[in-house]
């Protein structure tokens, strides 16, 4: 079959390679890849996979960088984060406990409710169970501020260390040297409800990116080498060198990027390049590692080893991309940060100020006072809430969010760039057209051709063979199936040779047909195939993968919303262009290799453009982690899921639209939140500062305590009410 017809002559059935099992006893388990590496682009055939790793995704998809600042963790494995978040569970108990005899014997307590506690060393008691919770409860806010002084990134970590070391020190020496109240019970309280607010983020959004753990699993381990005496070794992929020779059998992996100097197969290289059919490959052509082997025996000339191959290449763009965008701020962040630059400079005016009255433990408490209220209870929960509210609204529409900042940022999208094998189109081919001739009916061409192709596993055959059955239409019996590689197949049906063969063959054969109708399908990107009996032709059969119903709803549904829509594929320009025109989408950019793809989006970033990338293969692993925000079809590779910041679960593309309206609805509550827990602050902050002391109005931690629990309960409320319809 030509590639897509597109004249190259070299296509079809290769014999119909046992492509799609991809012979997993073979070569799938001893590389341990997790049926990650051979999905392909043109089956999913994922019963396994739909989504078997979903189960696990779900429980670990806390991102790779959303906490970088977490007690300074970072990345890593799912458990690495289940340890985390029952860390923080744990920490989160142990200062609650210990929070209620602070509260108890906390002073501002006493006089809020009219109550004495004296009894000897109730202030050492107070001072012993604050420090316990300072050091202990406190510890990942503390090291999580040291993590951002050192990336020069101040946020939500230095604004709760600024307000809880101030409070500790503070309180220390007014129970043993100065005069004045002291803040235990802010201290304990704000950690508290720090410490909530984070397990709740944390739990609801926990997951570790393995994106390039999958793709180095791709690779196989060991390689057949030829020695100089023509005997075959097993050997490590790793001692090979450039010029070795190395024997691939069918259905095995491509171990390195080399040059066939003999045998022919076709190779399916859907998952790293998009071409959605199996390429025909023979002696001087190159083949690529990672890719899958048809079933002819190749002898290939390693040319390529180590970080140089292809495969190697993808995993340093993923690695690159990500580090990029794991520099990228939350909306809470950068509230915080704002609002820490607010506390130093007014807590250092505040008491520049009230030194000059000459009474410097007034001037302390006020500049305290200042750094404590600075930092709000509510927003260390206002994020929270509104993530794990958000989190659930998405989980129940089929959206897995592993990447919350860049989700958070999904409202200001201005461009999607579409995949198109597997994302835009389901990834399998149909049958589209049926022309018969000599006065066969239809029927009965589809039945010769379905009859002869049962006993194929091409992805072309399987197409023929799903009309078939979908006709109801019964086989004959087949005998004497041949493979032809490179040009078809043959089989007996009722004594006469029936034969379902590539254009390439037909010309080779000198057999005459329809040229003006066969161009007007290859034009549209089909891959047509002719059916002979007994060397007269029965008519051609027109195949293309087929486009999915709902890529018809979203393309119209964001170029309403004014979201531009590119579609970028492997694929060759004459099936992108027809896919292109039938959804009318905006722009397409065809034949482009997975490296190439990643440079597009970085060119879509230009001027300020905030683009998205939906994909679902390896190919697209490095494009996804380059957009603001990467987005895979669920039932794709797990490395497209592994690197894409949000995932459809139901494989559904209209499911972007959900993406943006929770995004947009989730910053409207965002914002909401940060203005009540932010509002508090603007008032609270200079009557802290003492601004309207002459007049006898000034904040006492009694009132700030009560307003701030007050705010917390705002947001809390707040964050319930969030949904889209």
């Amino acid at each position: 079959m030509e590639k897509h017809g597109n004249g190259k002559g070299k296509q079809h059935h290769s014999g119909h390679e046992k492509q799609e099992t991809h012979n997993h006893s073979k070569h799938e388990h001893h590389n341990g890849s997790e049926h990650g590496g051979h999905m392909h682009h043109n089956q999913h055939e994922h019963a396994h996979h739909e989504h078997s790793s979903h189960e696990g995704h779900e429980n670990h998809n806390h991102n790779k960088h959303d906490h970088h600042h977490h007690g300074g963790h970072g990345g890593g494995h799912a458990g690495h984060h289940e340890h985390m978040i029952e860390d923080f569970k744990k920490r989160f108990w142990v200062s609650l406990v210990l929070a209620i005899p602070i509260s108890y014997l906390s002073e501002m307590i006493q006089m809020l409710f009219g109550y004495e506690v004296n009894f000897t060393g109730d202030t050492l008691l107070l001072f012993l169970l604050s420090t316990i919770v300072f050091f202990y409860g406190g510890k990942p806010f503390l090291q999580g501020a040291w993590d951002e002084v050192k990336a020069k990134t101040p946020g939500m970590m230095m604004l709760i260390s600024l307000a809880i070391v101030t409070a500790y020190i503070y309180s220390s020496l007014t129970a043993f040297f100065i005069e004045g109240s002291d803040f235990f019970f802010e201290l304990a309280t704000l950690i508290v409800i720090m410490l909530l607010g984070h397990w709740i983020e944390m739990k609801s959004i926990m997951g570790a990116s393995k994106a390039l753990e999958e793709l180095i699993k791709l690779m196989p381990k060991e390689a057949h080498k030829i020695n100089a005496s023509g005997n075959i070794v097993e050997v490590s992929v790793e001692d090979l060198v450039p010029g070795d020779h190395i024997l691939v059998k069918s259905g095995e992996k491509i171990p390195l990027d080399g040059e066939i100097f003999e045998g022919e197969s076709t190779v399916d290289e859907s998952m790293l390049t998009g071409e959605s059919v199996p390429v025909e490959k023979g002696p001087g052509m190159d083949a690529i590692g990672g890719a899958v082997n048809g079933e002819g025996v190749l002898k290939i000339k390693v040319n390529k080893t180590g970080n140089d191959t292809y495969l190697s290449q993808v995993i340093q763009l993923v690695s690159d991309a990500e580090k990029t965008k794991s520099k990228a701020q939350g909306f809470a962040d950068v509230a915080a940060k704002w609002l820490f630059y607010v506390a130093v400079v007014t807590g250092i005016v505040t008491l520049a100020y009230w030194m000059t009255t000459g009474d410097f433990e007034f001037a302390l408490e006020r500049m305290v006072t200042v750094l404590i209220i600075a930092c709000p209870h509510a927003l260390g929960l206002a994020g929270p809430l509104v993530t794990s509210r958000s989190t659930s609204i998405a989980a129940k529409k089929g959206l897995l969010i592993r990447n919350r900042t860049q989700f958070e940022s999904a409202w200001k999208v201005d461009r999607i760039v579409f995949d198109k094998t597997g994302t835009l189109t389901e990834g399998n081919f149909g049958v589209t057209d049926i022309h018969p001739s000599n006065g066969v009916s239809e029927e009965e061409l589809l039945k010769l051709a379905y009859s002869v192709e049962t006993q194929s596993d091409h992805p072309i055959a399987k197409g023929i063979v799903k009309e078939g059955k979908e006709r109801n239409i019964e086989s004959y019996n087949v005998t004497d199936y041949k493979n032809l590689t490179g040009k078809g197949l043959t089989a007996n049906v009722n004594g006469s040779e029936i034969a379902v063969i590539s254009p390439g063959a037909m010309r080779a054969n000198k057999i005459s047909f329809d040229e003006k109708t066969y161009e007007k399908l290859a034009q549209q990107g089909k891959t047509v195939v002719f059916v002979l009996k007994d060397n007269v032709l029965q008519g051609m059969i027109a195949l293309a993968d087929i486009i999915r119903e709902s890529s018809y709803t979203v393309i119209k549904e964001l170029n309403d919303l004014g979201i531009e829509t590119v579609m970028m594929t492997g694929d060759n320009s004459r099936v992108a262009n027809y896919v292109g025109e039938k959804l009318g989408i905006s722009k397409v950019i065809a034949e482009v290799l997975p490296h190439e793809k990643s440079n597009n989006v970085k060119h879509l970033k230009q001027g300020g453009k905030k683009v998205a990338m939906i994909g679902d293969g390896i190919n697209d692993a490095p494009a996804l982690a380059e957009a603001d925000l990467g987005i895979a079809i669920g039932a794709g590779t797990d490395v497209a899921i592994e690197t894409a910041d949000v995932v459809l679960v139901n494989s559904n593309p209209v499911d972007i639209l959900n993406i943006i309206k929770l995004s947009k609805a989730s910053r409207r509550k965002m914002v909401q939140n940060l203005g009540w827990a932010a509002g508090y602050n603007i008032v609270a902050i200079p009557l802290a500062a003492g601004v309207l002391y002459s007049i006898g109005i000034v904040i006492t931690p009694a009132i700030g305590a009560v307003v701030m629990s007050l705010s917390t309960i705002i947001c809390a409320i707040n964050a319930q009410l969030l949904k889209i319809d």
